[in-house]
């Protein structure tokens, strides 16, 4: 005890590793999760270590956090402000009024200090970054003691951790079980039907898996009822669906151009979508196995969508607006929408700074991605402009506004997150500036908030007791209530007055809650991703309002 006294980072990484391993721990679908139990670690290990965590580290991996988080969402979230999210919009808002109500009538009814109240505001929503924001704004009350300010802030930690875990329980259970069979369906018939209209066929894929039958395929065919046809009659026949990459006729290799005249016994190559390359068989003639010296390799490029004219508009609509996908053959196999990988259909809407992997031929592909965006590489992280980018948000969070005699700021937190979201939506337009590679914001965002919670937790141990005692039956059940109250007014609201497709609504229901534990769960009992398609538009909102609802309650109660 005495060297984690005297050596805190100990401590520190030790609650990261043990919090890590107890977040593994699985009940059926329900799983703790590496920052829950992270949390749950640090409490007791401060309540028995004592261990002293200076302010000033936790500030600093809440700001990497909270501002690779805003990074991140950035792009979708200045995406999704148009009309056609207005309706996703809505339970996003059903969800703040929800929890904001609930929480400040709690706090009224049960007289409940501003630091339990925010607990119970950031565990319920189950939305980790009002533990930082709330905590912030604790710091900044005037009227309260450092002694008061230290309590009150360990309150914040102990009822976000009895909250969280039934508010997790809770969403999970709620949204993958019970929500299907209030509406009347199979989660996964309902996802397969929806995924057909939309004309996408087949379910989502894990990361480690590969699709048995992939989409885009190469075929060889021995030219028998195609015999006088041109190339460029035969795409035409076939309504440009597929691409003739190589022709082979006796042992010579003939450019596939459009007047090239097929003749009896040609081998031609087509590639194309799955059906279509199968039934340009029925038109050329028997499929032939692979012909050494015939077979045309096809390049594989990430890009970044940043042409205004690809906002909005649907994969297909992008396909006939380029001619040069169907004149080179270059396909659409993968839609990626920040750490998100969506189904990519052709009724799938693009939005500006999504990544599409395209799949053609090499010089094919050099055109297409000079039309549409800027192709994606593995940059090192721009470290000018993510420092640039926690300035400006530090300095965002040092505003105060007066709103009567409430003193509303923002925070270290919030204004990072502000500044975070305009920094990833600058970098989506161009792509030229501002690297922050998926992986590297992901990897600073998850250990940022990890450390933060550590250093919350080791601080807060000793006020985590008598407040289990003074509160412990009220924490559980608020954290209940405030997840079945927004969570039952969205599915009716979404269902009657909305008409968001079911399985959308389910997702977008988790997605409001910022769940990923439940869009996991929601996702494997649909065993499709199609619920991922609502769940991130409302994931992005949430990401950005709820954390705004920490300083909010701080303020409104602490006046």
């Amino acid at each position: 005890m005495g060297v984690l006294k005297e050596h805190p980072e100990l401590a520190l990484f030790l609650c990261l590793a043990l919090g890590y391993l107890v977040g593994k721990l699985r009940v059926g679908p329900i799983a703790l999760g590496g920052i829950c139990g992270t949390l749950i670690v640090s409490l007791l290990l401060g309540a028995w270590a004592e261990v002293q965590v200076s302010g000033d580290v936790k500030n600093v991996f809440f700001a990497l956090f909270i501002f690779a988080l805003g990074y991140m969402a950035g792009p979708q979230f200045f995406a999704n402000l148009n009309r056609k999210s207005l309706r996703f919009f809505a339970l996003c808002l059903i969800e703040l009024v929800s929890v904001l109500g609930i929480a400040y009538g709690l706090a009224k009814v049960f007289d409940l200090d501003v630091g339990t109240a925010s607990g119970i505001l950031a565990g319920a929503a189950t939305e980790s970054a009002v533990v930082g924001t709330a905590t912030e704004a604790i710091g900044k009350l005037g009227d309260l003691s450092p002694a008061q300010i230290t309590q009150y802030q360990g309150h914040v930690a102990t009822a976000y951790t009895v909250c969280y875990l039934f508010g997790l329980i809770t969403i999970v259970l709620y949204t993958s079980q019970i929500m299907p069979r209030l509406l009347g369906i199979d989660l996964a018939d309902a996802s397969r039907e929806l995924w057909e209209k939309m004309r996408g066929g087949g379910h989502g894929l894990e990361a480690d898996e590969r699709a048995a039958l992939p989409g885009l395929v190469g075929r060889t065919y021995l030219v028998t009822h195609a015999d006088g046809r041109t190339v460029g009659q035969l795409e035409a026949e076939l309504e440009s669906r597929i691409t003739v990459e190589a022709v082979k006729r006796g042992s010579r290799l003939l450019p596939p151009a459009p007047g090239l005249r097929l003749t009896l016994s040609d081998l031609v190559l087509v590639v194309g979508r799955r059906a279509n390359a199968i039934e340009a068989g029925r038109i050329i003639g028997p499929e032939t196995p692979g012909i050494p010296g015939l077979d045309t390799p096809l390049a594989s490029r990430q890009v970044a969508v940043t042409d205004k004219a690809t906002h909005g508009v649907t994969i297909d609509q992008l396909q006939h607006q380029h001619p040069e996908f169907v004149k080179d053959g270059v396909y659409v196999t993968e839609l990626q929408r920040g750490d998100q990988r969506l189904p990519a259909a052709g009724e799938t809407v693009l939005h500006r700074g999504d990544v599409l992997t395209l799949v053609g031929a090499r010089s094919g592909l050099s055109k297409v991605v000079g039309k549409i965006g800027a192709a994606v590489k593995n940059d090192a992280t721009d470290f000018i402009y993510l420092g640039l980018g926690i300035v400006v948000g530090s300095l965002i969070g040092q505003i105060v506004i007066t709103a009567g005699d409430v003193p509303m700021s923002l925070g270290t937190g919030g204004g990072c997150l502000i500044s975070g979201l305009l920094f990833g939506w600058f970098r989506s337009r161009s792509q030229t500036f501002g690297a922050f590679p998926p992986q590297a914001a992901s990897t600073l965002k998850d250990m940022g908030l990890a450390l933060f919670i550590a250093c919350t937790g080791l601080v807060s141990g000793p006020q985590a007791w008598p407040l289990l005692k003074e509160y412990g039956a009220l924490l559980p059940f608020a954290g209940i209530a405030m997840v079945l109250v927004p969570a039952t007014l969205s599915l009716v609201i979404g269902r009657k007055l909305l008409k968001i497709e079911k399985p959308l609504l389910i997702g977008a229901i988790a997605g409001q809650q910022c769940s990923t534990p439940a869009i996991t769960a929601i996702t494997q009992t649909a065993q499709s991703s199609v619920p991922m398609l609502g769940y991130t538009i409302t994931y992005t909102l949430s990401n950005f309002l709820l954390p705004l609802t920490g300083p909010l309650l701080v303020g409104v109660l602490g006046a």
